[in-house]
């Protein structure tokens, strides 16, 4: 892998990390603007500790050992730079399994973005299918019996892999439901700060998940998640405490996170079953899809 195609993954991921993380980057300056000045500085440098070096450091690692389970911790971490043809192979002959389970469960992000949750209006066929949101729960069942359908036909571990992905979005969302009611409650000014801290840490972790999962579009190497994903994340805490105001005014981000969030879900289910992905193609279409709705939200403001 040459340098530019390694800076062009970091920026992607970087990237991505930083707009699928926008809706957790302003319920933390929610949360962050009742609690006191100590409290606050607490999370911001040990919640970025944690927020980067475990939680986007530790998942990708244990999935990717998870799914190569005889590379062991450590050659599960090197295996992108391990020479050895024994690893490589070991690793291209389980991706299928971690691309459709990950594939899957973006797709479900994607689809439950367009159909149910509200938004800003960026395209105008997203306001018909907003209307429709009784049809996501067809809509991704026959999605996901599909996927299982072919996966079975390629390999059983395929087939489950879909269901996993599948299973990881509802746990998510379950999550991530219970995080808008309780954050209603944690701005209560009789909270103590500490029961602010622990939730922000869980709904960070909550949130972690598609920016994770997202990122074995771009790459299998862990360093260059970690690397990627780290960077959007300490980028997205100084967000935070500076200028998520402004950031609140691009109205249409999180129409450019969830159409990456699409591409991304459709490229790793694509290439799970076999079909050649260019590395370079994921951190383009990211970039120029955020690009995009980034051009769009500007001139909006003016």
């Amino acid at each position: 892998m040459d340098l530019l195609s390694i800076a062009l993954i970091i920026a992607g991921l970087s990237l991505f990390e930083i707009i699928t993380s926008i809706d957790n980057a302003v319920i933390n300056a929610e949360v962050l603007s009742t609690m006191q000045q100590k409290a606050r500085k607490w999370f911001l440098f040990w919640g970025i500790i944690f927020a980067v070096f475990i939680v986007r450091g530790l998942l990708p690692w244990l999935i990717v050992w998870g799914t190569v389970p005889e590379l062991g911790p450590i050659g599960a971490f090197t295996a992108a730079f391990n020479n050895d043809p024994s690893v490589a192979k070991a690793v291209e002959s389980a991706s299928p399994l971690l691309l459709v389970s990950g594939g899957t469960f973006l797709l479900f992000v994607f689809f439950h973005w367009l159909f149910v949750e509200p938004k800003n209006y960026g395209l105008r066929a997203e306001r018909f299918f907003h209307s429709q949101a009784a049809w996501f729960y067809a809509l991704v069942s026959i999605l996901l019996a599909a996927i299982v359908w072919f996966g079975l036909e390629k390999d059983p571990l395929m087939a489950f892999g879909a269901v996993l992905g599948s299973t990881a979005f509802f746990i998510t969302h379950g999550f991530k439901q219970h995080a808008e009611m309780e954050e209603k409650r944690l701005m209560q000014k009789n909270r103590s700060d500490i029961s602010k801290i622990f939730y922000l840490e869980a709904i960070d972790a909550s949130f972690s998940i598609d920016g994770v999962l997202g990122a074995f579009a771009f790459t299998l190497s862990v360093p260059l998640i970690l690397l990627g994903n780290g960077l959007g994340a300490i980028v997205l805490r100084q967000l935070t405490i500076s200028n998520i105001e402004r950031i609140k005014k691009y109205m249409y981000l999180k129409n450019g996170a969830m159409y990456s969030i699409f591409f991304l879900g459709t490229i790793m289910v694509l290439d799970s079953f076999g079909f050649h992905i260019p590395a370079w193609l994921s951190p383009v279409i990211t970039i120029g899809t955020v690009g995009y709705f980034f051009y769009k939200s500007k001139a909006e403001m003016v």
